[in-house]
């Protein structure tokens, strides 16, 4: 007789709060901010992505809520649809503008931005080689590919260029984090031309 799929995950359940694996999402009750109200207790942040404190920034809450008094608080569609208003075409074209490229395309998380710009260039019959350190977003970007799907050991060049010279497909990309996010150390690329000179001969 097989067991009942709710059986069956409260087992699973049980095993992962053995083996404190089990998670539970702490509940913040206060902005983000370098303080911070968790379940109750006032703590010192070290893990918020919001590096530049513009969370709270008063200009950046100006900004939102004139924002949202004119356009609402959705977007209503994706933006190939009718979600591209006429704000995200405007902050696209001043960031391409500010980083002097000749466009520039927003995503809402840079999880979202990994997955994207990887499946847009690359796919079945490629070839995808990323660092066994690199960030979920890259990882699982290079799985969703299609392509070919190889790990070399972390921060080794040598390595990589085996796994390049070994490797017949007909693209080939590799994928790094600049800053490993676990680890905090660095990729050894400071510019792609450093790079591209330290895996081809000459």
């Amino acid at each position: 007789m097989s067991l009942s799929l709710e059986h069956t995950l409260q087992q699973r359940l049980a095993e992962r709060r053995a083996l404190n694996r089990y998670r539970v999402r702490p509940v913040v009750q206060s902005p983000q901010q370098a303080e911070i109200q968790v379940d109750g207790r006032q703590l010192i942040g070290f893990c918020s992505n919001d590096y530049l404190g513009l969370a709270n920034h008063p200009k950046v809450l100006e900004a939102f809520q004139k924002a949202a008094e004119r356009y609402g608080v959705g977007s209503g569609a994706s933006h190939l649809v009718c979600g591209h208003s006429q704000e995200h075409h405007l902050l696209e074209e001043e960031l391409a503008q500010f980083t002097g490229r000749p466009r520039a395309l927003l995503f809402s998380t840079g999880y979202m931005a990994n997955l994207g710009a990887v499946t847009a260039l690359i796919g079945r019959g490629d070839a995808v080689f990323e660092d066994r350190l690199n960030h979920a977003s890259l990882l699982d970007a290079g799985l969703l590919s299609g392509a070919r799907f190889q790990r070399f050991r972390h921060n080794d060049i040598d390595h990589l260029r085996q796994q390049l010279q070994a490797c017949d497909s007909r693209h080939k990309m590799i994928l790094v984090d600049g800053v490993f996010s676990m680890d905090g150390d660095l990729a050894p690329c400071p510019t792609s031309r450093v790079w591209r000179k330290s895996l081809m001969p000459g």
